[in-house]
């Protein structure tokens, strides 16, 4: 009885699978008088991004393909799916999708030391699942050059379009996840993905993407999914709900995105069924661009302004760090290997001032119209006044970043490496040195409430903002955790580093993986992914006359991008902001 009651409950499941089977489109079954390209193979085992693994690797040329035009490029992990050379003959022929370089990569292997006694060492989760940009560089970096030494056999030499326009990637299972998180990483390289039974769920933190989705700024992605009600329900999530959740997420966040919901199970027939479908949509009105949508995302809406984005005002340097504004709005900014302070003249273009910074790391203008600054060079607080002359507030202290607040106190982060707890200490205008805090893995940066009554500190070594009551004396009091920062998948920590907040309460902090934006409860609503082409972002400050252009220091670089708020500084007026919503 218990085996009949037991053969009930899984007959259904059974069903679906014998059910399932899918009509051929046009495109999946060869045709008459189409042309038909030609494979080439090839093994790779010289990754520097996965060393000592091989792998296998196909390409399609299409017959229409020509030398003298670089071709569009598909690259799919685990090999050949989707009866893929036949879909693009008939497409191309067509012209349903433009002339495409099919790249259909297996999953890395180490090999076995002794293949009789022991496995290869299976590489297919730790290059799929995982979030970052390990993949895409992967492809970008490694894997394409080896195509583009490629020749077919009638001599065409291989040459694949740079425009990321012109790219698409995609796969299935956590291939599926593998392809997004390329595009996701690497939007100006891959702006089109298929994903089939897509792996969004808790194997190596796939199931953070509906959450991050939401808060993101849009980026430039087409997005084609496809899943079945039969899907995997296993230790690891649920298949089935996680692409529910990714298709309602990327709508919600404004991407372009079509889905098809099937009945059937983890496998491959029916995107097998869909994959020429999915080809139509995702090339559809190449070669125009694929646009950044809109997202419903309220607090981020607030700040943006369509139109703008980041844009660079100076590069070169070697560590750009310690970005402040006077009350004019005129913004400076640190090299600090190279001992150079800068600002920006009236075209918005960074000149160095004639003197000699010390390597200071963190600066600040306080109420008196003087700039402070600090670092682990001088081992002092400084303040320079207009014409640039040096005074020294206080001696033997091993700053890292400052604030200053409108009765002249300055605050100040010392840290003692990442391992050794930091102090936090209060500068008061006479020079006396008061140790308010300690105990933090590398604080970091640090600024104040619109209201001046809070003071917020970043927590490099974790992914934590901190916060506390400014006491009427200057010293502080209930501090606790703040802000809970979203950290990158190859990083233990969020290594948060400088930050800054609006005149709304809103606290703008520099992350591995660009700007959170947290609420008054410390909630991260939105996040504007780092600059393209930069690195950590390390400082960020609201400059020109309105306070209204966010500048941010990364790398060798700094950008700067007008938002829809104004900054707080500390020399302002104490303001009390809107409450938040709870």
């Amino acid at each position: 009885m218990k085996f009949l009651l037991y053969l009930c409950t899984l007959l259904p499941t059974l069903c679906s699978f014998a059910q399932e089977s899918y009509p051929d489109d046009p495109a999946s079954v060869e045709q008459p008088g189409v042309p038909k390209g030609e494979i080439l193979k090839f093994e790779f085992s010289s990754s520097k991004i996965f060393p000592n693994t091989w792998r296998e690797v196909a390409v399609y040329v299409p017959a229409q393909y020509r030398p003298e035009t670089p071709a569009c490029v598909y690259v799919n992990q685990d090999g050949i799916q989707w009866k893929a050379p036949t879909v693009f003959d008939n497409l191309i022929h067509k012209k349903e999708m433009p002339v495409t370089v099919g790249v259909f990569v297996t999953p890395g292997r180490v090999r076995a030391a002794d293949a009789n006694a022991a496995l290869d060492r299976f590489n297919r989760s730790f290059e799929y699942d995982g979030l970052g940009d390990g993949y895409a560089r992967f492809i970008l970096d490694e894997i394409l050059p080896e195509v583009e030494k490629l020749k077919t056999s009638d001599g065409r030499a291989v040459r694949l379009s740079q425009s990321g326009n012109d790219r698409a990637i995609g796969g299935s299972s956590s291939g599926a996840v593998c392809a997004f998180t390329a595009a996701w990483e690497r939007p100006d390289a891959f702006s089109r993905v298929f994903s089939a039974i897509g792996t969004y769920v808790g194997l190596r933190g796939a199931d953070r993407y509906p959450t991050l989705l939401r808060k993101y700024e849009p980026k430039p992605i087409r997005v084609f999914l496809q899943d079945g009600a039969a899907d995997l329900n296993i230790y690891a999530g649920d298949w089935w709900m996680a692409n529910q959740a990714m298709q309602r997420a990327l709508t919600f966040a404004g991407y372009e995105v079509r889905h098809v919901w099937g009945e059937g199970g983890h496998n491959g027939k029916h995107g097998t069924a869909v994959f020429p479908e999915a080809m139509r949509f995702l090339w559809n009105g190449w070669p125009k661009a694929v646009a950044k949508g809109s997202s419903k995302n309220q607090f981020l809406s607030d700040l943006l302004i369509p139109g703008e984005d980041w844009q660079l005002v100076g590069e070169g340097y070697k560590f750009t760090e310690g970005t402040a504004v006077n009350v004019k709005g005129e913004v400076f900014f640190q090299d600090i290997p190279n001992g150079k302070t800068y600002t920006l003249d009236a075209n918005g273009k960074p000149v160095a001032l004639p003197l000699d910074s010390k390597k200071v790391s963190g600066t600040a203008f306080g109420p008196d119209g003087k700039r402070y600054a600090t670092g682990a060079g001088p081992r002092q607080v400084l303040v320079h006044d207009a014409t640039g002359k040096e005074t020294v507030l206080a001696e033997d202290v091993p700053g890292n970043d400052l604030t200053v607040d409108r009765r002249g106190n300055v605050y100040v982060t010392a840290p003692d490496g990442r391992e050794k707890p930091s102090k936090l200490l209060l500068i008061r205008p006479n020079g006396e040195k008061v140790v308010v805090d300690e105990g933090l893995k590398f604080a970091n940066g640090l600024c104040l409430s619109p209201d001046q009554t809070q003071l917020y500190v970043t927590e490099s070594a974790s992914h934590w903002v901190w916060v506390y009551q400014i006491q009427p004396d200057g010293t502080l009091a209930a501090k606790q955790r703040f802000g809970h920062l979203h950290v990158p998948d190859w990083e233990e920590n969020a290594w948060s580093d400088g930050l800054k907040c609006d005149r709304d309460g809103r606290v703008y902090v520099t992350t591995r993986i660009g700007i959170q934006v947290l609420d008054q409860l410390g909630r991260v609503n939105a996040i504007l992914p780092a600059p393209k082409a930069s690195s950590q972002t390390s400082n960020v400050v609201f400059g020109g006359p309105a306070f209204d252009v966010l500048y941010v220091s990364s790398g060798d670089k700094v950008f700067r991008r007008k938002l829809n708020t104004r900054g707080v500084n500390g020399w302002d007026a104490p303001g009390k902001p809107t409450p938040p919503r709870l």
